[in-house]
Protein backbone atom coordinates (compact mmCIF):
# COMPACT_ATOMS: atom_id res chain seq x y z
CA UNK A 1 0.00 0.00 0.00
CA UNK A 2 2.76 2.56 1.04
CA UNK A 3 4.24 1.39 -2.12
CA UNK A 4 1.32 2.46 -4.39
CA UNK A 5 1.16 6.10 -2.80
CA UNK A 6 4.81 6.63 -3.11
CA UNK A 7 4.32 5.90 -6.69
CA UNK A 8 1.38 7.83 -6.85
CA UNK A 9 3.42 10.81 -5.68
CA UNK A 10 6.05 10.59 -7.89
CA UNK A 11 3.65 10.34 -10.55
CA UNK A 12 2.24 14.02 -9.31
CA UNK A 13 5.71 15.20 -9.39
CA UNK A 14 6.58 14.47 -12.39
CA UNK A 15 3.51 15.31 -14.51
CA UNK A 16 3.80 19.02 -12.70
CA UNK A 17 7.47 19.16 -14.49
CA UNK A 18 6.15 18.08 -17.58
CA UNK A 19 3.10 20.87 -17.34
CA UNK A 20 5.66 23.63 -16.27
CA UNK A 21 7.74 22.79 -19.82
CA UNK A 22 5.14 22.33 -21.89
CA UNK A 23 3.49 25.76 -20.56
CA UNK A 24 7.04 27.24 -21.13
CA UNK A 25 7.06 25.76 -24.54
CA UNK A 26 3.60 27.56 -25.24
CA UNK A 27 5.05 31.42 -24.23
CA UNK A 28 8.05 30.70 -26.22
CA UNK A 29 6.26 29.84 -29.25
CA UNK A 30 3.10 31.88 -28.80
CA UNK A 31 4.86 35.44 -27.31
CA UNK A 32 5.18 38.20 -29.96
CA UNK A 33 8.43 39.46 -31.00
CA UNK A 34 7.94 42.68 -29.10
CA UNK A 35 7.98 40.74 -26.03
CA UNK A 36 11.24 38.59 -26.21
CA UNK A 37 13.60 39.49 -23.83
CA UNK A 38 11.23 41.49 -21.59
CA UNK A 39 7.86 41.65 -19.22
CA UNK A 40 9.80 38.87 -17.68
CA UNK A 41 6.95 39.33 -14.41
CA UNK A 42 3.70 39.15 -16.65
CA UNK A 43 5.31 35.93 -18.44
CA UNK A 44 6.31 34.46 -15.16
CA UNK A 45 2.61 34.81 -14.20
CA UNK A 46 1.35 33.27 -17.84
CA UNK A 47 3.84 29.99 -16.86
CA UNK A 48 2.32 29.75 -13.12
CA UNK A 49 -0.98 30.72 -13.99
CA UNK A 50 -1.52 28.01 -16.73
CA UNK A 51 0.45 25.18 -14.49
CA UNK A 52 -2.28 25.77 -11.91
CA UNK A 53 -4.68 25.60 -14.73
CA UNK A 54 -3.37 22.39 -16.01
CA UNK A 55 -2.94 20.64 -12.56
CA UNK A 56 -6.37 21.87 -10.93
CA UNK A 57 -7.76 19.90 -14.47
CA UNK A 58 -5.51 16.91 -13.78
CA UNK A 59 -6.22 17.17 -9.97
CA UNK A 60 -9.76 15.05 -10.33
CA UNK A 61 -8.32 12.16 -11.99
CA UNK A 62 -5.89 12.39 -9.18
CA UNK A 63 -8.02 12.48 -6.69
CA UNK A 64 -10.04 9.18 -7.73
CA UNK A 65 -6.96 7.57 -8.15
CA UNK A 66 -6.17 8.43 -4.75
CA UNK A 67 -9.21 7.05 -3.30
CA UNK A 68 -8.96 3.78 -5.26
CA UNK A 69 -5.03 3.46 -3.35
CA UNK A 70 -6.82 2.36 -0.21
CA UNK A 71 -10.07 0.81 -1.26
CA UNK A 72 -8.70 -2.96 -0.95
CA UNK A 73 -6.56 -2.52 2.41
CA UNK A 74 -6.49 -4.85 4.70
CA UNK A 75 -5.91 -2.54 7.95
CA UNK A 76 -7.80 0.05 9.37
CA UNK A 77 -6.48 3.77 8.79
CA UNK A 78 -5.23 2.98 5.54
CA UNK A 79 -6.29 5.95 3.73
CA UNK A 80 -4.96 8.30 6.18
CA UNK A 81 -1.63 7.11 4.29
CA UNK A 82 -2.80 8.58 1.34
CA UNK A 83 -2.56 11.87 -0.28
CA UNK A 84 -4.24 15.25 1.64
CA UNK A 85 -6.44 15.73 -1.51
CA UNK A 86 -8.96 17.99 0.43
CA UNK A 87 -6.16 20.17 1.61
CA UNK A 88 -4.38 20.53 -2.02
CA UNK A 89 -7.85 21.35 -3.60
CA UNK A 90 -8.38 24.55 -1.20
CA UNK A 91 -4.78 25.32 -1.72
CA UNK A 92 -5.01 25.10 -5.55
CA UNK A 93 -8.71 27.21 -5.71
CA UNK A 94 -7.65 29.86 -3.22
CA UNK A 95 -3.96 30.31 -5.41
CA UNK A 96 -6.43 30.34 -8.29
CA UNK A 97 -8.36 32.33 -6.79
CA UNK A 98 -5.18 35.20 -5.91
CA UNK A 99 -4.33 35.12 -9.16
CA UNK A 100 -7.46 35.65 -11.11
CA UNK A 101 -8.91 38.78 -9.02
CA UNK A 102 -5.58 40.28 -7.91
CA UNK A 103 -2.18 39.30 -9.68
CA UNK A 104 -3.32 39.06 -13.31
CA UNK A 105 -5.02 42.31 -12.71
CA UNK A 106 -1.77 43.95 -11.59
CA UNK A 107 0.23 42.25 -14.59
CA UNK A 108 -2.48 43.58 -17.14
CA UNK A 109 -2.62 47.04 -15.41
CA UNK A 110 1.16 47.11 -15.29
CA UNK A 111 1.93 45.53 -19.19
CA UNK A 112 -0.96 48.05 -20.48
CA UNK A 113 0.34 51.42 -18.66
CA UNK A 114 1.24 54.26 -20.31
CA UNK A 115 4.63 53.65 -21.85
CA UNK A 116 5.48 57.06 -21.53
CA UNK A 117 5.72 56.98 -17.46
CA UNK A 118 8.19 55.65 -15.42
CA UNK A 119 8.57 52.46 -13.86
CA UNK A 120 7.44 53.36 -10.68
CA UNK A 121 4.81 55.63 -12.16
CA UNK A 122 3.28 52.00 -13.67
CA UNK A 123 3.45 49.96 -10.67
CA UNK A 124 1.55 52.66 -8.78
CA UNK A 125 -1.19 52.93 -11.10
CA UNK A 126 -1.25 49.00 -11.03
CA UNK A 127 -1.69 48.87 -7.36
CA UNK A 128 -3.98 51.64 -6.75
CA UNK A 129 -6.56 49.30 -8.83
CA UNK A 130 -5.63 45.81 -7.54
CA UNK A 131 -5.66 47.51 -3.91
CA UNK A 132 -9.23 49.20 -4.66
CA UNK A 133 -10.28 45.57 -6.34
CA UNK A 134 -8.72 44.09 -3.32
CA UNK A 135 -10.78 46.10 -1.14
CA UNK A 136 -14.11 45.58 -2.59
CA UNK A 137 -13.61 42.29 -3.02
CA UNK A 138 -12.69 41.71 0.53
CA UNK A 139 -15.58 43.66 2.06
CA UNK A 140 -18.13 41.47 -0.52
CA UNK A 141 -16.74 38.29 0.90
CA UNK A 142 -16.83 39.63 4.24
CA UNK A 143 -20.10 40.62 4.36
CA UNK A 144 -21.45 37.66 2.43
CA UNK A 145 -19.73 35.04 4.68
CA UNK A 146 -20.85 36.38 8.19
CA UNK A 147 -24.54 36.94 6.95
CA UNK A 148 -24.87 33.75 4.50
CA UNK A 149 -21.62 31.95 5.16
CA UNK A 150 -24.07 28.68 6.44
CA UNK A 151 -24.31 25.51 4.70
CA UNK A 152 -27.94 23.64 5.35
CA UNK A 153 -27.73 19.79 5.17
CA UNK A 154 -31.36 18.52 5.56
CA UNK A 155 -31.60 14.99 7.40
CA UNK A 156 -34.21 12.87 8.57
CA UNK A 157 -34.00 10.93 11.39
CA UNK A 158 -34.29 6.83 10.52
CA UNK A 159 -36.31 3.81 12.57
CA UNK A 160 -37.14 0.75 12.14
CA UNK A 161 -39.58 -2.04 13.78
CA UNK A 162 -37.47 -5.36 15.20
CA UNK A 163 -38.16 -8.62 14.24
CA UNK A 164 -37.22 -12.26 15.84
CA UNK A 165 -33.75 -13.51 14.89
CA UNK A 166 -35.15 -15.97 11.62
CA UNK A 167 -33.65 -19.81 11.96
CA UNK A 168 -33.05 -19.94 8.30
CA UNK A 169 -31.66 -17.62 5.85
CA UNK A 170 -34.25 -18.07 3.14
CA UNK A 171 -34.28 -14.55 0.62
CA UNK A 172 -35.30 -13.73 -2.95
CA UNK A 173 -36.85 -11.30 -4.82
CA UNK A 174 -40.26 -11.99 -3.54
CA UNK A 175 -38.92 -12.12 0.39
CA UNK A 176 -36.20 -9.69 0.19
CA UNK A 177 -36.01 -8.98 4.12
CA UNK A 178 -36.27 -11.05 7.79
CA UNK A 179 -39.78 -12.27 8.61
CA UNK A 180 -42.61 -12.00 7.09
CA UNK A 181 -45.14 -9.60 6.40
CA UNK A 182 -44.50 -6.46 4.99
CA UNK A 183 -41.38 -5.45 5.54
CA UNK A 184 -39.16 -2.83 5.39
CA UNK A 185 -36.07 -3.26 4.27
CA UNK A 186 -34.50 -0.23 5.52
CA UNK A 187 -35.94 3.15 7.38
CA UNK A 188 -35.53 4.98 4.15
CA UNK A 189 -39.89 5.55 4.61
CA UNK A 190 -39.51 7.21 7.81
CA UNK A 191 -42.43 10.08 8.43
CA UNK A 192 -41.78 13.18 6.76
CA UNK A 193 -41.93 15.07 9.14
CA UNK A 194 -38.45 13.59 10.99
CA UNK A 195 -37.05 15.78 8.48
CA UNK A 196 -34.46 18.69 9.66
CA UNK A 197 -32.07 20.95 8.82
CA UNK A 198 -28.54 20.78 10.15
CA UNK A 199 -26.69 24.28 9.96
CA UNK A 200 -22.74 24.48 10.54
CA UNK A 201 -20.80 27.67 9.47
CA UNK A 202 -18.70 26.78 5.78
CA UNK A 203 -14.52 27.31 6.07
CA UNK A 204 -13.63 30.53 4.62
CA UNK A 205 -11.50 28.84 2.34
CA UNK A 206 -14.50 26.79 0.68
CA UNK A 207 -16.99 29.96 0.86
CA UNK A 208 -13.95 31.85 -1.54
CA UNK A 209 -13.69 28.68 -3.49
CA UNK A 210 -17.55 28.36 -3.78
CA UNK A 211 -18.25 32.32 -4.63
CA UNK A 212 -15.44 32.10 -6.99
CA UNK A 213 -16.94 28.60 -8.87
CA UNK A 214 -20.24 30.23 -9.14
CA UNK A 215 -18.56 33.63 -10.86
CA UNK A 216 -16.99 30.78 -13.06
CA UNK A 217 -20.39 28.64 -13.47
CA UNK A 218 -21.79 31.64 -15.24
CA UNK A 219 -19.10 32.22 -17.74
CA UNK A 220 -19.04 28.29 -17.74
CA UNK A 221 -22.41 28.11 -18.50
CA UNK A 222 -22.43 30.53 -21.46
CA UNK A 223 -18.82 29.72 -22.97
CA UNK A 224 -19.22 26.21 -22.72
CA UNK A 225 -22.68 25.74 -23.95
CA UNK A 226 -21.30 27.61 -27.26
CA UNK A 227 -18.11 25.62 -27.43
CA UNK A 228 -19.65 22.78 -27.18
CA UNK A 229 -20.90 23.21 -30.32
CA UNK A 230 -18.80 25.52 -31.86
CA UNK A 231 -15.69 23.72 -30.92
CA UNK A 232 -16.14 20.23 -33.33
CA UNK A 233 -18.57 22.22 -36.01
CA UNK A 234 -15.83 25.17 -36.39
CA UNK A 235 -13.50 22.56 -37.50
CA UNK A 236 -15.58 20.67 -39.95
CA UNK A 237 -17.25 23.91 -41.23
CA UNK A 238 -13.56 24.98 -41.80
CA UNK A 239 -12.93 21.83 -43.68
CA UNK A 240 -16.01 22.48 -45.87
CA UNK A 241 -15.06 26.42 -46.24
CA UNK A 242 -11.44 25.31 -47.42
CA UNK A 243 -9.78 26.07 -50.43
CA UNK A 244 -10.78 24.00 -53.09
CA UNK A 245 -7.36 24.74 -55.94
CA UNK A 246 -4.81 27.26 -56.34
CA UNK A 247 -5.72 30.58 -57.74
CA UNK A 248 -3.94 32.33 -60.72
CA UNK A 249 -0.71 35.16 -59.62
CA UNK A 250 -3.27 37.54 -61.98
CA UNK A 251 -6.24 36.76 -59.05
CA UNK A 252 -3.28 36.67 -56.22
CA UNK A 253 -2.13 40.05 -56.98
CA UNK A 254 -5.89 41.78 -57.52
CA UNK A 255 -6.95 40.25 -54.05
CA UNK A 256 -3.70 41.24 -52.62
CA UNK A 257 -3.55 44.55 -53.68
CA UNK A 258 -7.14 45.28 -51.98
CA UNK A 259 -6.20 43.73 -48.82
CA UNK A 260 -2.86 46.36 -48.69
CA UNK A 261 -5.52 49.23 -49.53
CA UNK A 262 -7.47 48.05 -46.27
CA UNK A 263 -4.11 47.58 -44.01
CA UNK A 264 -3.78 51.30 -45.43
CA UNK A 265 -7.49 52.18 -44.02
CA UNK A 266 -7.04 50.25 -41.11
CA UNK A 267 -3.31 51.94 -40.11
CA UNK A 268 -5.30 55.55 -40.52
CA UNK A 269 -7.97 54.44 -38.30
CA UNK A 270 -5.79 52.84 -35.41
CA UNK A 271 -3.38 56.37 -35.64
CA UNK A 272 -6.43 58.40 -35.51
CA UNK A 273 -8.08 56.18 -32.32
CA UNK A 274 -4.44 56.69 -30.57
CA UNK A 275 -4.71 60.48 -30.78
CA UNK A 276 -8.22 60.38 -29.54
CA UNK A 277 -6.69 58.30 -26.30
CA UNK A 278 -3.65 60.65 -25.84
CA UNK A 279 -6.35 64.00 -26.02
CA UNK A 280 -8.00 61.86 -23.60
CA UNK A 281 -11.39 62.10 -25.43
CA UNK A 282 -11.83 57.86 -24.55
CA UNK A 283 -15.80 58.05 -24.94
CA UNK A 284 -18.24 55.60 -25.91
CA UNK A 285 -17.95 56.12 -29.41
CA UNK A 286 -14.04 55.68 -29.13
CA UNK A 287 -14.86 52.28 -27.65
CA UNK A 288 -17.31 51.63 -30.54
CA UNK A 289 -14.37 52.03 -33.06
CA UNK A 290 -11.94 50.98 -31.44
CA UNK A 291 -13.73 47.11 -31.38
CA UNK A 292 -14.77 47.80 -35.06
CA UNK A 293 -11.16 48.01 -35.96
CA UNK A 294 -10.11 45.31 -34.22
CA UNK A 295 -12.65 43.10 -35.73
CA UNK A 296 -11.59 44.58 -39.03
CA UNK A 297 -8.32 44.05 -38.48
CA UNK A 298 -8.75 40.46 -37.63
CA UNK A 299 -10.43 39.37 -40.42
CA UNK A 300 -8.20 40.78 -42.49
CA UNK A 301 -5.54 38.54 -41.04
CA UNK A 302 -7.85 35.53 -41.78
CA UNK A 303 -8.29 36.91 -45.50
CA UNK A 304 -4.42 37.07 -45.91
CA UNK A 305 -3.40 34.09 -44.45
CA UNK A 306 -6.36 32.18 -46.46
CA UNK A 307 -4.99 33.89 -49.38
CA UNK A 308 -1.65 32.82 -48.28
CA UNK A 309 -3.28 29.04 -48.65
CA UNK A 310 -4.69 29.55 -52.26
CA UNK A 311 -1.10 31.13 -53.54
CA UNK A 312 1.68 29.17 -51.96
CA UNK A 313 4.91 30.73 -53.09
CA UNK A 314 8.62 29.82 -52.91
CA UNK A 315 10.87 26.85 -54.30
CA UNK A 316 8.21 24.20 -51.92
CA UNK A 317 5.04 25.45 -53.31
CA UNK A 318 3.89 22.47 -54.17
CA UNK A 319 4.71 20.37 -50.65
CA UNK A 320 2.86 23.88 -48.98
CA UNK A 321 -0.06 22.97 -50.85
CA UNK A 322 -0.19 19.51 -49.65
CA UNK A 323 0.32 20.23 -46.05
CA UNK A 324 -2.64 22.61 -46.67
CA UNK A 325 -4.60 20.01 -47.99
CA UNK A 326 -4.14 17.44 -45.37
CA UNK A 327 -4.27 20.12 -42.65
CA UNK A 328 -7.99 20.38 -43.67
CA UNK A 329 -8.17 16.92 -43.68
CA UNK A 330 -7.24 16.64 -40.11
CA UNK A 331 -9.42 19.35 -39.36
CA UNK A 332 -12.27 17.20 -40.70
CA UNK A 333 -11.28 14.10 -38.51
CA UNK A 334 -10.98 16.04 -35.33
CA UNK A 335 -13.71 17.82 -35.88
CA UNK A 336 -15.66 14.58 -36.41
CA UNK A 337 -14.02 13.02 -33.52
CA UNK A 338 -14.91 16.02 -31.60
CA UNK A 339 -18.45 16.21 -32.62
CA UNK A 340 -18.76 12.30 -31.45
CA UNK A 341 -17.56 13.27 -27.58
CA UNK A 342 -19.38 16.93 -27.67
CA UNK A 343 -22.66 14.56 -28.52
CA UNK A 344 -21.51 11.94 -25.58
CA UNK A 345 -21.10 14.80 -22.82
CA UNK A 346 -25.06 16.45 -24.12
CA UNK A 347 -25.97 13.46 -23.42
CA UNK A 348 -24.82 12.50 -20.14
CA UNK A 349 -26.05 15.51 -19.03
CA UNK A 350 -29.67 14.99 -19.69
CA UNK A 351 -29.18 11.74 -18.85
CA UNK A 352 -27.49 11.64 -15.53
CA UNK A 353 -28.10 15.00 -14.48
CA UNK A 354 -31.46 16.71 -15.89
CA UNK A 355 -33.52 13.69 -15.76
CA UNK A 356 -34.59 12.86 -12.00
CA UNK A 357 -33.82 9.91 -11.22
CA UNK A 358 -30.81 9.53 -13.78
CA UNK A 359 -31.68 7.46 -16.38
CA UNK A 360 -28.55 5.80 -16.43
CA UNK A 361 -24.59 6.17 -14.94
CA UNK A 362 -23.96 6.25 -18.86
CA UNK A 363 -20.03 7.38 -19.16
CA UNK A 364 -19.69 6.92 -15.58
CA UNK A 365 -20.22 3.08 -16.04
CA UNK A 366 -18.07 3.58 -19.32
CA UNK A 367 -14.90 5.05 -17.08
CA UNK A 368 -15.61 1.90 -14.44
CA UNK A 369 -15.55 -0.63 -17.87
CA UNK A 370 -12.03 1.07 -18.84
CA UNK A 371 -10.55 0.71 -15.34
CA UNK A 372 -11.36 -2.58 -14.85
CA UNK A 373 -10.01 -3.57 -18.87
CA UNK A 374 -6.78 -1.48 -17.17
CA UNK A 375 -6.64 0.01 -14.44
CA UNK A 376 -5.67 3.74 -15.34
CA UNK A 377 -7.74 3.35 -18.83
CA UNK A 378 -11.07 5.05 -17.24
CA UNK A 379 -8.95 7.17 -15.61
CA UNK A 380 -7.03 8.80 -18.53
CA UNK A 381 -10.63 8.78 -20.56
CA UNK A 382 -12.12 10.76 -17.66
CA UNK A 383 -9.02 13.42 -17.24
CA UNK A 384 -9.80 13.67 -21.56
CA UNK A 385 -13.29 14.33 -20.90
CA UNK A 386 -12.25 17.11 -18.59
CA UNK A 387 -9.47 18.87 -20.91
CA UNK A 388 -12.10 18.62 -23.48
CA UNK A 389 -14.75 20.31 -21.82
CA UNK A 390 -12.08 22.98 -20.76
CA UNK A 391 -11.25 23.47 -24.55
CA UNK A 392 -14.59 23.71 -25.15
CA UNK A 393 -15.09 26.74 -23.36
CA UNK A 394 -11.67 28.34 -24.52
CA UNK A 395 -14.06 27.66 -27.85
CA UNK A 396 -16.63 29.63 -27.26
CA UNK A 397 -15.16 32.71 -25.02
CA UNK A 398 -13.18 32.81 -28.55
CA UNK A 399 -16.12 32.63 -30.61
CA UNK A 400 -18.72 35.41 -28.78
CA UNK A 401 -15.68 37.79 -28.32
CA UNK A 402 -15.59 38.43 -31.58
CA UNK A 403 -19.29 38.75 -31.64
CA UNK A 404 -20.36 40.67 -28.65
CA UNK A 405 -19.63 44.27 -28.00
CA UNK A 406 -19.15 44.24 -24.13
CA UNK A 407 -15.70 41.23 -24.59
CA UNK A 408 -12.72 42.33 -25.27
CA UNK A 409 -11.34 40.59 -28.30
CA UNK A 410 -7.63 38.93 -26.91
CA UNK A 411 -6.33 36.28 -30.17
CA UNK A 412 -4.17 33.71 -29.35
CA UNK A 413 -1.62 33.67 -32.14
CA UNK A 414 1.53 31.36 -32.63
CA UNK A 415 4.57 33.78 -33.00
CA UNK A 416 2.17 36.71 -32.13
CA UNK A 417 0.22 37.13 -28.80
CA UNK A 418 0.73 40.12 -26.66
CA UNK A 419 1.25 39.21 -22.95
CA UNK A 420 -2.13 41.08 -21.95
CA UNK A 421 -4.00 38.86 -24.61
CA UNK A 422 -2.02 35.87 -22.99
CA UNK A 423 -2.94 37.27 -19.33
CA UNK A 424 -6.65 37.47 -20.18
CA UNK A 425 -6.92 34.28 -21.58
CA UNK A 426 -4.76 32.37 -18.56
CA UNK A 427 -7.54 34.27 -16.23
CA UNK A 428 -10.28 32.89 -18.38
CA UNK A 429 -9.16 29.52 -18.15
CA UNK A 430 -8.33 29.98 -14.18
CA UNK A 431 -11.62 31.42 -14.00
CA UNK A 432 -13.76 28.30 -15.78
CA UNK A 433 -10.87 25.98 -14.53
CA UNK A 434 -12.88 26.02 -10.93
CA UNK A 435 -16.16 25.48 -12.58
CA UNK A 436 -15.28 22.66 -15.13
CA UNK A 437 -13.85 20.46 -12.06
CA UNK A 438 -17.59 21.26 -9.87
CA UNK A 439 -19.09 20.30 -13.04
CA UNK A 440 -16.95 17.06 -13.68
CA UNK A 441 -17.33 16.15 -10.07
CA UNK A 442 -21.23 16.39 -10.16
CA UNK A 443 -21.49 15.08 -13.88
CA UNK A 444 -19.43 12.32 -13.00
CA UNK A 445 -20.83 11.57 -9.27
CA UNK A 446 -21.03 7.60 -9.80
CA UNK A 447 -17.68 7.45 -11.07
CA UNK A 448 -15.80 10.29 -8.69
CA UNK A 449 -17.67 9.26 -5.38
CA UNK A 450 -15.82 9.41 -2.13
CA UNK A 451 -13.69 11.74 -3.37
CA UNK A 452 -12.84 14.88 -1.62
CA UNK A 453 -14.15 16.74 -4.42
CA UNK A 454 -16.97 15.69 -4.11
CA UNK A 455 -16.66 16.60 -0.44
CA UNK A 456 -15.79 20.06 -1.58
CA UNK A 457 -17.99 20.76 -4.60
CA UNK A 458 -20.66 17.90 -4.67
CA UNK A 459 -22.16 18.29 -0.79
CA UNK A 460 -20.59 21.79 0.37
CA UNK A 461 -21.00 23.77 -2.80
CA UNK A 462 -24.69 22.53 -3.30
CA UNK A 463 -25.85 23.13 0.34
CA UNK A 464 -24.76 26.76 0.74
CA UNK A 465 -27.16 29.46 2.02
CA UNK A 466 -28.36 31.15 -0.63
CA UNK A 467 -26.37 29.03 -3.45
CA UNK A 468 -28.41 25.96 -3.17
CA UNK A 469 -31.17 27.01 -5.31
CA UNK A 470 -28.96 27.02 -8.12
CA UNK A 471 -28.01 23.60 -8.11
CA UNK A 472 -31.24 22.51 -6.92
CA UNK A 473 -32.60 23.64 -9.94
CA UNK A 474 -29.85 22.88 -12.16
CA UNK A 475 -29.95 26.02 -13.20
CA UNK A 476 -26.28 25.99 -15.23
CA UNK A 477 -26.88 22.59 -16.70
CA UNK A 478 -30.38 23.88 -18.32
CA UNK A 479 -28.33 27.19 -19.43
CA UNK A 480 -25.37 24.94 -20.91
CA UNK A 481 -27.57 22.45 -22.45
CA UNK A 482 -29.91 25.50 -24.18
CA UNK A 483 -26.79 27.05 -25.24
CA UNK A 484 -25.76 23.81 -26.85
CA UNK A 485 -28.31 23.78 -29.08
CA UNK A 486 -28.80 27.01 -30.08
CA UNK A 487 -25.63 27.06 -31.01
CA UNK A 488 -25.57 23.91 -33.53
CA UNK A 489 -28.96 25.42 -34.77
CA UNK A 490 -26.87 28.27 -35.90
CA UNK A 491 -23.92 26.44 -37.36
CA UNK A 492 -26.18 24.66 -39.09
CA UNK A 493 -27.72 27.46 -40.87
CA UNK A 494 -24.92 29.80 -41.36
CA UNK A 495 -21.53 27.95 -40.42
CA UNK A 496 -21.00 27.33 -43.46
CA UNK A 497 -20.70 30.93 -45.15
CA UNK A 498 -17.79 33.12 -44.90
CA UNK A 499 -17.32 36.17 -43.19
CA UNK A 500 -17.75 39.05 -44.35
CA UNK A 501 -15.92 42.38 -43.08
CA UNK A 502 -17.96 45.05 -42.03
CA UNK A 503 -15.97 48.24 -42.59
CA UNK A 504 -18.41 49.70 -39.66
CA UNK A 505 -15.95 52.07 -37.97
CA UNK A 506 -16.51 56.03 -37.72
CA UNK A 507 -13.92 58.31 -36.09
CA UNK A 508 -14.76 60.65 -33.91
CA UNK A 509 -12.64 63.57 -35.81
Amino acid sequence: MGDFNLALVIVAIVVCIIVLLFNVYLLVNYQHPDDKNQAYFPKFVVVFGLSVAAISILMLPADVANRQACRHAIYNGACNLTLPMKDLWIAVYIVDAVLVFFIIPFAMFYYEGDQDKSVAKRIKSALLWVITTAIVCGLVLGILYGVIGKVDFTVRHLSSTTTTFPSTWDFSGSQPCIGSGPHQCSAYLANASSEKTWTMRATFPEYVVALATIVGSVLFAIFGGVGIACLPLGLIFSFIRRPKAVITRSQYIKEATEFGKKARELKKAADALHQEERSGSKGRKWRKNVKSVEKELLQLEEDVKLLEEMYPQGEKAETAWALTVLGYLAKLVLGILGLIVSVAWVAHIIIYLLVDPPLSPFLNEVFIKLDDIWGLLGTVAFAFFCFYLLLAVIAGAMMLGLRLVFITIHPMKWGATLMNSFLFNVGLILLCSISVIQFCATAFGYYAQATAAQEIFGHTLQSLRGIKYLYKYNVFQISFVVLAGLTFIYYAAFGWRRKKRSGRFQLSS
